[in-house]
């Protein structure tokens, strides 16, 4: 593989001592307009030094890395830079072509060096040096604004029952009074949507969070454990972050999942349910529902005839297991899932995690600290 990218890239090669510089090089390069083509600046690192070896520079201001090049016996550099990754020399217009084709080797070497960057990546993550997206603020934020967008629709269709209520107060016309009887018997089902959606939501959000939980206690500390809990369903997750022996953590999760199985689980797969809750079988009494009163069993969110269930009371299981999963030694994670969108990080599982989870105090201590790190890092301020 080596070969071959060597012999795609053709005479872009290692600048040595023979390689002739542009007067004041280092201090005059500019960016030519070719090297913004250049492929992701990952790949162009690992094809030129994890691959092939080339020599390249540390860290400095403003910098994170320099590979000096050698094309046809002039020097070229590839920086990764504050504002990006980009080909330089001294003068951009006098050697554009040299730049282009410069830029087309890459590219073409890249192409022939894919299997080396799948294999790169496999080992890393094998390893556990990977960080873990943190999607977890936004994902509440939208729960949050379904849920709260469904109780003000609720709570303004009630105003508007009870306008329709006082108006028909002293009425005799019949037709007027059917209105306002068929009103009161058929309410608005807007928030009842919003609401569904608040659910849908809340259990998008838990899934996430839950396996972020479990990194921040240590009790997932590898690539492969992520991967599986990410592919798993939501009780494996739960069980994942928490312990199911703790006081009152199996009596919640039957809770929730009674929700879940009731009425996200049901929207999510077409509303059919999977005890036949949208068949009703035939018999002399008449279209009887195949779901009989004695066979719903101990969960209480279950949806009747249409769509309509307590949203009321499905918001405060949400609220009881909200309260839970950041209550006791979980606290201090709140302020990392729910303030902030770092990613976790597997090989800080066991170490800086565990020491910023001692307390919310050492945990804001921990977030001064590397949020700082990441600023410094973006800025590439060295």
């Amino acid at each position: 593989m080596r070969e071959r990218a060597l012999r795609a890239l053709r005479d872009v090669r290692p600048a040595h001592d023979q390689t002739q510089a542009v007067p004041n090089f280092w201090s005059s390069a500019k960016r030519t307009d070719a090297g913004r083509r250049l492929p992701e600046y990952y790949l162009v690192y690992f094809l030129l030094v994890e691959l092939l070896g080339f020599p390249h520079e540390g860290p400095e201001e403003k910098v994170a890395w320099t590979i000096p090049l050698d094309y046809c016996g002039e020097l070229f550099t590839i920086e990764h830079r504050k504002m990006g990754l980009g080909l330089f020399h001294p003068e951009p217009d006098r050697v554009a072509a040299q730049a282009a084709e410069i830029v087309n080797r890459i590219h073409k070497a890249a192409k022939e060096a894919q299997p080396f960057f799948e294999w790169f990546a496999d080992t890393r993550v094998a390893q556990s040096a990977v960080n873990v997206a943190n999607h977890s603020q936004p994902l509440y934020e939208r729960y949050r604004y379904l849920r709260e967008a469904a109780q003000s629709h609720s709570h303004a269709a009630e105003q508007r029952k009870e306008e329709r209520r006082a108006t028909a107060a002293g009425k005799t016309d019949l037709s007027q009074l059917t209105e306002l009887w068929m009103a009161d018997w058929h309410p608005e089902p807007e928030s009842g949507w919003l609401a569904l959606s608040a659910v849908e939501a809340y259990f998008s959000w838990t899934e996430h969070v839950l396996i972020h939980l479990a990194i921040l206690q240590g009790r997932v500390t590898t690539g492969t454990q992520v991967a599986s809990l990410a592919a798993g369903d939501w009780t494996g997750k739960f069980k994942a972050a928490i312990d199911v022996n703790e006081r009152g953590a199996n009596t919640l999760l039957d809770r929730v999942l009674a929700v879940r199985q009731d009425l996200r689980n049901h929207v999510a797969h077409g509303a059919f349910g999977k005890q036949g809750e949208a068949l009703s079988f035939h018999s002399p009494a008449g279209a009887v529902p195949v779901l009989l009163p004695h066979r719903v069993g101990p969960q209480h969110f279950r949806f009747g005839n249409g769509l309509a269930f307590d949203a009321l009371r499905v918001f405060q299981v949400l609220d009881d297991f909200e309260t839970f999963m950041f209550a006791g030694v979980r606290e201090p994670a709140r302020e990392f899932l729910l303030e902030n969108c770092y990613p976790t990080v597997l090989t800080m599982a066991k170490g800086a995690y565990a020491d910023a989870m001692r307390s919310p105090e050492a945990m804001t201590n921990f977030l001064r600290y590397w949020g700082e790190e990441v600023e410094r890092s973006a800025n590439m301020d060295w």
